[in-house]
């Protein structure tokens, strides 16, 4: 799923209120222009999404159904 599908989603769904995929969609936008742009900015700004990522924690425990549905 490339980036553009990926925010159609997101917006069908709302899934705006939901933080892990909005880092899922940073992370599609990263590697679609990855050839385009110079190594270093690249890990860095996978090291940004990755920051991101890890401060999500663990909210959802206890909350499973209410986040993520069956």
């Amino acid at each position: 799923m490339d980036s553009k599908e990926l925010a159609r989603y997101i917006e069908a769904t709302d899934g705006i209120s939901k933080p892990w995929l909005l880092v899922q969609l940073r992370l599609s936008k990263l590697q679609e222009r990855k050839a385009k742009i110079p190594h270093h900015q690249y890990m860095s700004e996978l090291e940004d999404i990755q920051a991101d990522l890890l401060k999500l924690g663990e909210w959802w425990k206890g909350r499973e159904e209410e986040v993520f549905g069956s």
